[in-house]
Order: C-alpha cells, then sequence, then structure tokens
C-alpha cells in the first residue's frame, strides 16, 4: 500500500500501560464512524499494516488503541510518533454543501485565456485569503482563490475554471 492510497488519521502519542496499549492524537474528524478493522503506520517511509483489535475512542481527539500482535510495551514502543493512515477506499465522501476551496487541491486549473494551466499542487491558507499553486511549464505559480479569479468549478471533472489577471502568468515566466 502506498501512501498516495491511503489518507492521514492521526499519530500515535504514547504507549499506556504494559500490554501494548496505545494512546493516539486522532485528527481526522468523525473517524468514530467509519468501520475498520486494519491500520497502516508509516514506518521508515513505508506503510506497514496492522490489525487492529480494539479501539476506544476519549474526548479531545484522543484514542486508546490494541493491535493484534503488539502485546507488549517493547513492542509498541517503536510505534510512538508514527503516523497512522486508513486506505483511501474508506474515506467518506463529503456531501456536496460540504465542499470547500480547500477541497480544489488535485483540480485541474484551467486559464479562459491561457487554457490548462496544471493541476493544483497546494492551497495555502493565509489570513486574508486562499492561494492556489500549479506548476505551469516548469514554474510554481500561485494565484488567489476568490471569487474574481474563480469562474466556475466542475466538481464532477475537478477543474477548475479560472480568469487571471492580465501579465499574472508572466511575472513567473522572468
Amino acid at each position: 500500500m502506498k501512501i498516495e492510497d491511503c489518507f492521514r488519521i492521526g499519530s500515535v502519542l504514547k504507549t499506556k500501560g504494559l500490554k501494548g496499549e496505545m494512546q493516539l492524537y486522532v485528527d481526522f474528524d468523525g473517524l468514530d464512524d467509519i468501520t475498520f478493522d486494519a491500520i497502516f503506520i508509516e514506518i521508515a517511509g513505508k506503510l506497514a499494516p496492522f490489525f487492529v483489535e480494539s479501539i476506544k475512542y476519549n474526548h479531545n481527539n484522543q484514542a486508546y488503541l490494541y493491535l493484534e500482535d503488539v502485546d507488549t510495551i517493547e513492542k509498541a514502543t517503536p510505534l510512538v510518533k508514527k503516523d497512522i493512515y486508513l486506505s483511501n477506499k474508506l474515506k467518506p465522501k463529503k456531501k456536496k454543501k460540504e465542499f470547500t476551496l480547500l477541497d480544489l487541491e488535485g483540480f485541474t486549473a484551467v486559464d479562459i485565456n491561457e487554457g490548462e494551466l496544471g493541476v493544483i499542487t497546494d492551497i495555502h491558507e493565509f489570513p486574508q485569503q486562499l492561494v492556489a499553486a500549479v506548476t505551469y511549464k516548469g514554474f510554481e505559480v500561485l494565484f488567489p482563490l476568490n471569487e474574481d479569479i474563480i469562474t466556475g468549478i466542475d466538481a464532477v471533472k475537478e477543474i477548475l475554471t479560472v480568469d487571471l489577471p492580465e501579465g499574472l502568468l508572466d511575472i513567473y515566466m522572468d
């Protein structure tokens, strides 16, 4: 399993007790609504699968986890501070009304004058606005995500249509 095929749900904070129980920090909203019997833990840049024996959700984005074959503190300790993932197949689909501009990452940006700019690789959050990043002709191009720039969003085809200000691309090409 590759990291691209998964989504991060949290990380192991510390061990608890001597029988392999681990305390997790859960940073994925709604995890307790997902039924799963296996997780992936990132170890040395690779995802290792583990079967879940039990998980108990606590308050404050924390949970307690027992994994099969991790039944001692010695087996659990190397997993501390490691990220935890689930398969993308388990990721809940967002309802249309829950769609935000942050969900545009991965969409293809198309300018009405220049044509296809590229895939949005990142959405930067600034206090004043959101800014999208694309790689266009080998250069990283940043543009704001606001109603003056965005002319259309096709969520099915994952296409963002924009009308960039004249000369914006030239700034990045020089």
